[in-house]
C-alpha cells in the first residue's frame, strides 16, 4: 500500500484519502454533519456524523455497486449512498465476488540489508536461539492445570528463583484441553504438536511435563509422537515427568514438583546472552482489537519492520486466516512458487467447509468492537490485516503450531482468535511477537515477548502502561517507514532482553490457548 495522501501534513486531518480509486475516506476525528471534507479537487459536506475511523462516501454510490478501499473491494452498497454519508454495516454489506488468483507475479526478489543486525540472545548450542530464558511446566491436561501453578506458587513463596539471575522465571502452560478427544485423532495429534512446541521453544531452556495420569493426552503418547527429549541436558535424556495420580494427588506432587524443578535449575548449563545475527529472530505478527485505522497505521508499519527483518535474513509469520480472506488473492501474487500459494488457498477452501459445517460464515467476523472501530466487513478488515506482512515474497505456508523452518515471509494456519493463534505462533517457534491494537488489547504470551502498538495516539494515550508503541502518528504525518524502524528497532531491544509493557505489567500466564478443531466427546 502506498504512504496515505494527507491533506494537512502538521494537524491531524478531518478525514484520509488511501488510494486514489477509492470510494470511501477515513475519518481522522468525530466529524459532525455538514463539515466540508475532501480537499479542492474534490470537496464535499458530510450529510451525517461520522465516527472517528469510521468510513465516509466521497461520491454517490449507486445500491449493489462494489465498495472499494485499499484500493480493493470491502463490500457492496445495500442502498443507495449519497455523496457524505457515513458507510458503515447499515448500508454496507459483504457480499460475494471472485478473485483473480495468480501466482508468483508480484514475488520480488529480496534486497538483503546493508548493515548486518544483531540482538544479545540465548544461542543454545542446538539450533534454538532465544530472546528470553524460561523454565517452562507444561501441563499435559487441565485437571493438571492448578497443580502446575502451586508448584509455581510455591517456588516463588520459597525464593528460589533469586539463586538464578539468568533465569527470567519459571511458567505454568496450562490450558482447558487434553481429554474428551478422539485418541490418536486431529485434536490430539494437533495438541501434541503444540505442547511439543512449547518444549522445544527457543525461550524455554527446560522444562517438567505434568499429567493427571487417566487423561486421553497420555504425556507417554505426547512423547513418543513428537520425539522429546530433556533439551539443555547433557545427552539424550527423557523429558521430566510427573503424574498427580502416580504421585499420589496433589500436595505430594507440588512438592515433587519444586524438588524437580530446583534439579532442573541446577543442572542446566548456565547461559548468558551473546550477539546473535537478526537472521535468527521469528516475528510473529497478531491484530487483535482492530479498527479503521489498524490498516492504515499500525499493520503497514510492522510491515516495514516485516520487511526490515526478512532483509536481514530473519523470518516474519502472518497469521489469522480467517482475518486473509477476502484478501488472499494479494497473497498468492507473492507466492514463491504456485505450490506455496496453492497451500494458502487449501486452507482458504477448508476454512469455507469447517465454518460451513456449523451453519457459519467466515465473512460475519468483524467483532462488536471492530465495528465500533469503524470496520464492516470481513474484506477490509483482512486487507488491512495482511499490511503486517509488508511486500516480501511468500515461502511457505505451515499448519497450526507447526515448526517454522523457512526463511522469510510464511503464513501459518490459525483462527483469528488472539490467545489462540498466538499460541499456534509461539508453538511454531516464533521468539518475539509484534501485536498491534486499536481498541486497546491487554495481551501477553509467555514464553514469547509480545510488543503491542497502537493504532491511535488517543488509545495509546490513555492505555499508556499497557502499549509499547504509538503508530497513530502516522495519521499526522509521520511516515510509515519510520514509524516501521521504530518497530524494528523495539523488536532488536526486546529480543535483547527489553522488557515490554506486558512483561511488566506480569501478563502472559494466562493466554496459552492450544486450537480445538473437533466435538468434545
Amino acid at each position: 500500500m502506498t504512504s496515505p495522501i494527507f491533506e494537512n501534513k502538521i494537524q491531524i486531518p478531518a478525514a484520509l484519502l488511501l488510494m486514489a480509486e477509492d470510494d470511501v475516506m477515513i475519518a481522522c476525528q468525530d466529524i459532525q454533519e455538514g463539515t466540508e471534507i475532501g480537499g479542492p479537487s474534490n470537496p464535499f459536506r458530510t450529510q451525517n456524523r461520522v465516527p472517528s475511523g469510521h468510513k465516509v462516501a466521497r461520491h454517490r454510490i449507486s445500491k449493489g455497486s462494489a465498495v472499494r478501499k485499499f484500493g480493493q473491494v470491502i463490500g457492496f452498497a445495500s442502498e443507495n449512498i449519497e455523496s457524505g454519508c457515513h458507510i458503515h454495516s447499515h448500508n454496507l454489506e459483504a457480499g460475494s465476488f471472485a478473485r483473480e488468483y495468480q501466482f508468483g507475479v508480484d514475488a520480488k526478489p529480496v534486497l538483503k540489508a546493508t548493515e548486518p543486525r544483531y540482538f544479545e540472545g540465548f544461542d543454545r548450542g542446538d539450533g534454538r536461539y532465544g530472546t528470553r530464558n524460561y523454565i517452562a511446566i507444561i501441563s499435559t491436561v487441565n485437571c493438571s492445570a492448578s497443580t502446575s501453578k502451586y508448584i509455581v506458587r510455591e517456588l516463588d513463596k520459597r525464593g528460589i528463583l533469586a539463586k538464578y539471575p539468568e533465569i527470567d522465571g519459571v511458567v505454568a502452560i496450562t490450558h482447558k484441553a487434553g481429554c474428551a478427544m478422539q485418541y490418536g485423532g486431529p485434536d490430539h495429534l494437533q495438541l501434541n504438536r503444540t505442547l511439543a512446541g512449547i518444549a522445544n521453544h527457543p525461550n524455554v531452556s527446560s522444562y517438567l511435563l505434568m499429567g493427571l495420569g487417566c487423561e486421553t493426552g497420555q504425556a507417554s503418547h505426547l512423547i513418543e509422537n513428537q520425539k522429546l527429549i530433556q533439551l539443555g541436558m547433557p545427552g539424550k535424556q527423557p523429558p521430566n515427568l510427573l503424574q498427580i495420580q502416580d504421585m499420589g494427588g496433589i500436595a505430594k506432587t507440588v512438592e515433587a514438583g519444586v524438588d524437580a524443578v530446583i534439579r532442573l535449575l541446577s543442572q542446566s548449563k548456565v547461559i548468558k546472552r551473546t550477539r546473535i545475527s537478526a537472521e535468527k529472530l521469528i516475528l510473529a505478527t497478531n491484530c487483535g482489537g482492530s479498527d479503521g485505522y489498524s490498516g492504515v497505521t499500525a499493520n503497514p508499519a510492522l510491515g516495514v519492520a516485516s520487511d526490515m527483518l526478512v532483509a536481514q535474513g530473519g523470518t516474519t509469520v502472518l497469521a489469522e486466516t480467517t482475518e486473509i480472506y477476502g484478501a488472499e488473492h494479494l497473497l498468492t501474487r507473492r507466492a514463491v512458487t504456485r505450490e506455496v500459494g496453492e497451500k494458502l488457498l487449501e486452507r482458504i477452501r477448508w476454512w469455507e467447509w469447517y465454518t460451513g459445517i456449523f451453519g457459519a460464515q467466515i465473512n460475519n467476523n468483524p467483532s462488536p468492537g471492530n465495528k465500533a472501530g469503524g470496520l464492516t466487513t470481513i474484506y477490509e478488515k483482512s486487507l488491512g490485516a495482511v499490511a503486517k506482512a509488508g511486500t516480501s515474497p511468500l515461502v511457505d505456508v505451515v499448519l497450526y503450531a507447526e515448526p517454522i523452518k523457512a526463511k522469510g515471509f510464511v503464513v501459518m494456519d490459525t483462527p483469528g482468535y488472539d490467545p489462540v493463534s498466538m499460541t499456534g505462533l509461539a508453538a511454531g517457534g516464533a521468539n518475539v511477537g509484534v501485536f498491534t491494537t486499536g481498541r486497546g488489547s491487554v495481551f501477553g504470551c509467555k514464553p514469547m515477548p509480545c510488543i503491542k502498538v497502537a493504532t491511535n495516539t488517543p488509545m495509546y494515550q490513555r492505555m499508556i502502561a499497557d502499549m509499547d508503541i504509538d503508530a497513530g502518528t502516522i495519521l499526522a504525518g509521520e511516515t510509515i517507514q519510520k514509524v516501521g524502524a521504530v518497530i524494528f528497532e523495539e523488536i532488536l531491544a526486546v529480543a535483547s532482553g527489553k522488557k515490554t509493557k506486558s512483561e511488566l505489567s506480569g501478563v502472559g500466564d494466562e493466554e496459552f490457548a492450544p486450537w480445538s478443531i473437533g466435538p468434545t466427546l
